[in-house]
This record gives structure tokens, sequence and C-alpha cells, in this order.
């Protein structure tokens, strides 16, 4: 079984970034780039995979050379081999462009390990951008079925069962090979990586795939081959205090409890 595991690295989403007024660009000096969060969620299903039925897990990002440390921190807890994509043409590439380059790093290293992937795992999302668009475009550039909000991937007759997550319930889907998953959070969390494997990846190599190895178009990557613009970005706004309503001897909680079902039907909340 030969897996492939697309992630991203962005900013820390648990630091509270502003926009830099002069540029109206996110201001990020200071903020630690991490692993996307639902990309470490398909890498540990990747991994749990592998583990219980053979394989091997492959993975890659488009970036820079700061996104070595995220693929080095997968390689420390579950991926066998890790590739960066990185060329200049690819900045400002939109989803389209995006799922066109990795279609491209698709049939590059199926190239390189000498087998076909059965299955490419990514994150429903990245948490910088969050349009959950490009594993729906990888899929059908790569035209091979995909299921999006998994939470589970079990071995089939001729292919996988997903486990989808809705807003109902679940749906489990069967889905022939290759396919693509696009992964939700399951029902538990990502491993931590031991000393030996850390020290391990530390020293692993990250070759690194070009516009000229894949052989891309220049008008289909980077901002010509992109169908969206971004033409700003806004802070959302914040939130106003609440009220805070504490009992007292002078208005006990029956009172308080009565006070704050009125000021809730007034503002026409109830």
């Amino acid at each position: 079984m030969e897996i492939l595991v697309l992630i991203k690295q962005v900013p820390d989403d648990s630091v509270d970034i502003k926009l830099d007024p002069a540029t109206g660009a996110p201001k990020l000096d200071g903020v630690t780039p991490v692993t996307n969060a639902f990309d470490t969620y398909a890498l540990e299903m990747a991994a749990r995979y592998k583990e219980a039925n053979g394989g091997t897990v492959t993975v890659a990002t488009i970036g820079d050379d700061a996104a070595v440390s995220s693929i080095k921190e997968c390689l420390a807890v579950g991926a066998d081999k890790g590739f960066l994509i990185k060329d200049d043409s690819f900045a400002d590439s939109d989803p389209t462009a995006k799922a066109y380059i990795l279609s491209k790093a698709v049939a590059k290293l199926e190239e390189i390990n000498g087998a076909k992937f059965d299955i490419v795992f990514c994150g429903r999302e990245a948490t910088d951008v969050a349009n959950g668009a490009v594993a729906v475009k990888l899929a059908a550039d790569l035209c091979v079925g995909v299921m999006t909000d998994v939470i589970a991937v079990d071995p089939a007759d001729g292919g996988v069962d997903v486990q989808q997550q809705t807003d109902t319930g679940y749906n489990v889907i069967g889905l022939a090979t290759p396919c693509v998953v696009a992964v939700q959070k399951p029902d538990y969390d990502p491993r931590y990586p031991t000393i030996k494997n850390k020290m391990k990846a530390r020293k692993a190599q990250v070759p690194v795939i070009t516009a000229a190895d894949l052989g891309t178009e220049a008008d289909k990557v980077g901002a010509a081959g992109s169908l969206t613009k971004v033409l700003g970005l806004h802070e959302p706004p914040k939130r106003e205090a609440g009220i805070k309503i504490v009992p007292t001897k002078e208005e006990p909680i029956a009172a308080v409890v009565t006070r704050a079902v009125g000021m809730m039907a007034e503002a026409k909340v109830l």
C-alpha cells in the first residue's frame, strides 16, 4: 500500500495575528510556522493505516525552505519519505493552481518511488485560508474518487471504506483506489515523536522538486494559473464585552434570573 500525505506549513493559529496597516498583509514576524492541524490528523490516520495494513507513507508540501521543518516533523511521527515542492513560479497560486502542481507532483513522486499511490491523504482545509478546495480539485485533476470530512479509512475489496462525518451523523462510503481523502479531526490525536525518531528525522535529507522536474506549464501556476484573486484582508470585528450579573444580598438569585431573562427578551435572543 503506497500512501501520500500532502501537508501545508501555516502560521500558528493559536496566536492572535494582526494586519499590517501599511500593507494590509498579516504581520507574521515572530509567529512560528507549524504544520496545518488537519494535515497532522491526516498523517496520523495514514500512519495508523500503514501500521495495520503495511505499506509506505510519503509526505510532500509546496513551500519554501522553511517548510522542511514541517516535513521532518512528519518523518518523526510516521512518514517514511519527505519531499519539498519548491519553485518561485509557484508563488501566488490559488487552489486551482496548487491542485495542478500537486497532480504533477503525484506523477513525479510515483516515478521516483517506482509505484502508484493508492491513497492520497489531505487535511480537510488549511487553517490560514480555510477554503477546503485543494483536495477536491486535485482528485478532479487525477480523475480519481474523493471524499471529504473523513474520520476513518479501512481496507475493502478493490479499495477502501471511508467514514465521513456529517452534521447529522456519519456516512460509510466505498471508494475504489487510487483515491483522495480529506481528513476531519478523528476521535484521536496525533502521536508525539520519540527522542530516537526526532534525532533520525533531523538527519534526514529532504529532496527538492522544482517546476522543471514536474514539467509544469507557466500559465497554469502562480497568479497566471489562478482562477481567484485576493482583493483584500480584514480583521474580524472584536466581540463586545458581555454583562456580568452576580447575585448579591440586595438582589438574590431569583431576582437576578428574572432580570437576566428580561434582558434577553428585550434583546430578542429568546
